[in-house]
């Protein structure tokens, strides 16, 4: 199923709830509990609806990081968006722990921050930056990009995700490898990547992080956003295969192909799979 197929199944299920919900006088913000988080939601988002419903939102991916993440470890958020991944890695690390959450738009960065300071146990362990990860701290930071994903009908949705961008006027940018240099002796243990098809950039500002401290990455691979971007999905294994990484499927940990060709056979047309990469 691609990201439309999804975005189509939510639209259903957000005007029935929709309709039970005004029935009884019920906006579609609304301040809920999921898995011991509390979060700010406004149900006409896709990503929050996905919250609501019984913390539906990237299940798969959340069990990994269940797997994967130990206490006490330093773990970034690239393309942290309201913070349902940041919140959740901030319980894994514990107390001892530290989560680096980067969103470079208005819109998600300011739920983000809501969401976290909603979640006070939590807040400590987080350290939130409206921030473009990319290949060049300093760099240029694209005006928008896409944060959102509505439940209503917009023209100006993306064609085949149905994304709607949003400004990014206020982050700055920065690269992996000087975000790195600056945790002097804490290493950073894993990252979570999910940047609509920067994927590249961030790598290209990652080269010393892949070849020294080698932290597995929980990322998605969506080749029709990566093109768009003018990078593929050929660059973005090589980034792996040079530094002997392998790939392994979210949810069973199986080897998945090293290569692109190998890989593209397993997303859907228009879609995405999320995978593992761990060094070897």
């Amino acid at each position: 199923m691609n990201t439309a197929q999804k975005i189509a199944i939510a639209r259903n299920i957000y005007k029935l709830v929709r309709s039970m919900r005004s029935v009884l006088g019920l906006k579609d913000t609304v301040v809920v509990s999921r898995s011991g988080i509390v979060y700010e939601l406004d149900l006409s988002e896709g990503i929050d609806l996905a919250i609501y419903l019984n913390d539906y939102f990237e299940r798969n991916t959340r069990r990994a990081l269940d797997r994967l993440v130990v206490p006490s470890s330093v773990v970034l958020d690239i393309g942290a968006n309201i913070g349902a991944h940041t919140l959740h890695l901030a319980k894994l690390v514990g107390p001892g722990g530290r989560v680096l959450a980067f969103e470079p738009t208005d819109f998600a960065y300011g739920k983000l921050r809501r969401n976290i300071e909603l979640n006070p146990t939590l807040a400590p362990r987080i350290k939130a930056s409206q921030s473009f990860v990319t290949c060049d701290t300093g760099g240029s930071v694209p005006e928008e990009i896409y944060s959102s994903w509505p439940l209503e009908s917009d023209d100006q949705l993306h064609a085949m995700h149905l994304g709607r961008k949003m400004t990014a006027s206020h982050a700055n940018a920065v690269s992996v490898d000087s975000l790195c240099s600056e945790m002097g002796d804490r290493v950073v243990s894993l990252i979570k990547l999910d940047v609509d098809g920067f994927e590249c950039d961030v790598l290209r500002g990652a080269r010393e992080t892949l070849r020294g401290p080698r932290p597995v990455f929980v990322m998605e691979l969506a080749p029709h956003v990566l093109n768009e971007r003018g990078s593929s999905l050929d660059e973005l294994v090589s980034f792996f295969m040079l530094n002997r990484y392998s790939f392994q499927d979210e949810q069973t940990f199986e080897a998945l192909p090293s290569t692109a060709e190998g890989l593209s056979r397993l997303i859907p047309t228009n879609g995405s799979i999320n995978v593992v990469a761990r060094p070897t």
